[in-house]
């Protein structure tokens, strides 16, 4: 029996801005660690069934393609594949995807979302191989979390009978979040866990179920793979027939129905599971799962706490100092200061779309870009001036491309630069510069082993990032 990791990198993470972006969720921060929530979620099976788990096949949006494929390569789990996206349709056609694209091996699926925090790693891997064996018998497994205390921001799944002595229970229903009372009748109960979000089949059940209950998904997305085409470890789904696919989720698409469908063949179970889980769906949820001082504080980054309790800290760049203050997050970023109640952080979604209705850019990208070639921070600007701190990867080079509306000026500070310049190429080294007029052709190059770092200073009417016409790219992006 193979297990076969399908990981789900959608979504943007808003409650956790400023640090999650649209273009930089928060899947790939590394928020309780060194890992990003993706790379901990590819290495949570590290150890579990030697030779029986693939690498992991992970669906996610085309846009952060690059980065997410270099995480997992960080990590040393680099994908089997990656299914892009051309926009998010929810959990239920993202995993269609997946199990049409193993659907000749039927490996046992097993579905994580990416940005989810397991602390046991060996609770949490006991309970994968109580999945697994119900999986490969063609059971659809749900992991239910048991619960630590009464919690309004989470669905429960409710269990019946206990199926054999591994401690799988049969899969009751699923209830949307309670209110306050509700949550507590659930916990006092024991008949109830959270709702976990992580699943195994097989992926010809998967495909069987959603035959049944959601024929116009399984057909959309059969036609969006039939159309699909690979370039290296990414396979570009049809575009069009994918948007043409309904949005939902796993749970409203099929697992919500299985309990009631006795006609439909699929045994569906739950496998109670205690293993440090949280989805950290806002700051207070990461407050929970991050070690505290004695005084219930967590400072991440250069932080001066004074007097202060029950609160979280994070600082990107600059120092933040917090004094005497109780149940606050307060989060810094570059271009971004969010401070909040800790029992108000769902409520930073709402900041998000203000922003994002406004037209700001702090909604979509930090200051510091990642690009597949390495990265860039826009260090400074103003009026017809734009000033970018630019990192390139050895052996990485930028596109081929033009500028209609602004001139670059390249000082190198760190290794050596091949530059093209129209129908010349030069080498530029340390303390060099050099100058791109505007309309000629460019492209910048790290030929040596080390990173190339150079400060580009853009003059001009127009800086976006759209007045970029590429002509050659090593990335697909012409």
């Amino acid at each position: 029996m193979m297990i076969q990791p399908v990981i789900l990198s959608g979504g943007s993470g808003t409650r956790l801005w400023p640090l999650s972006r649209e273009q930089h969720p928060k899947q790939l921060l590394p928020l309780t660690g060194e890992l990003s929530l993706l790379q901990d979620t590819a290495r949570r099976l590290d150890g579990f069934a030697a030779g029986k788990v693939a690498a992991p096949l992970v669906v996610c949006n085309e846009e952060y393609r690059f980065i997410t494929a270099e995480q997992l390569r960080l990590a040393g789990r680099p994908a089997a594949m990656l299914i892009l996206e051309p926009a998010g349709r929810n959990t239920a056609p993202a995993l269609a995807l997946a199990a049409l694209a193993v659907r000749a091996e039927d490996p046992v699926l097993l579905v994580m979302p990416a940005d989810h925090v397991v602390t046991d790693r060996a609770a949490f891997q006991r309970a994968m191989a109580e999945g697994a064996a119900r999986a490969a018998a063609g059971a659809v497994v749900a992991f239910g979390i048991v619960p630590e205390r009464a919690e309004t921001g989470y669905g429960y799944i409710r269990a019946g009978e206990a199926v054999g002595a591994g401690g799988s229970r049969r899969l009751l229903a699923f209830v949307e979040k309670p209110d306050r009372a509700t949550a507590e009748a659930y916990v006092a109960s024991g008949a109830y866990s959270w709702n976990s979000g992580i699943f195994m089949l097989r992926a010809s059940v998967w495909l069987a179920a959603l035959a049944r209950h959601r024929p116009d998904i399984l057909a959309a997305c059969e036609q969006a793979f039939a159309g699909s085409r690979r370039d290296d470890v990414f396979l570009r789904v049809d575009k069009a027939a994918f948007l043409a696919c309904p949005a939902d989720s796993i749970d409203y698409a099929v697992m919500e129905k299985l309990p009631g469908d006795a006609e439909g063949g699929i045994a569906a179970m739950v496998v109670p599971m205690a293993a440090g889980w949280s989805d950290v769906g806002a700051w207070d949820a990461l407050w929970q799962v991050l070690e505290k001082d004695a005084e219930g504080n967590v400072a991440r980054g250069d932080v001066l706490l004074h007097d202060s309790r029950g609160t979280l800290a994070y600082a990107d760049g600059r120092m933040v100092a917090c004094v005497g203050v109780e149940n606050l997050v307060v989060v810094e970023t570059p271009d971004a200061v969010m401070v909040a109640h800790k029992d108000r952080t769902q409520e930073v979604k709402h900041v998000v779309a203000r922003l994002k209705a406004d037209g700001r850019a702090q909604v979509q990208a930090h200051r510091k870009v990642h690009r597949p070639w390495g990265w860039y921070d826009s260090v400074d600007c103003g009026e017809r001036f734009q000033v970018k701190r630019i990192v390139v990867k050895p052996g990485a080079s930028l596109s081929l491309q033009m500028h209609h509306h602004r001139a670059e000026h390249w000082v190198v500070v760190r290794g050596t630069a091949k530059v093209t310049r129209g129908e010349e190429t030069l080498l530029v080294s340390e303390n060099e510069s050099t100058y791109i007029p505007i309309g000629m052709q460019h492209r910048l190059e790290n030929p040596g082993k080390v990173e190339l770092e150079i400060i580009e200073v853009q003059s001009g009417a127009y800086l976006g990032e759209d007045d970029i016409v590429r002509i050659e790219d090593t990335f697909g992006r012409v």
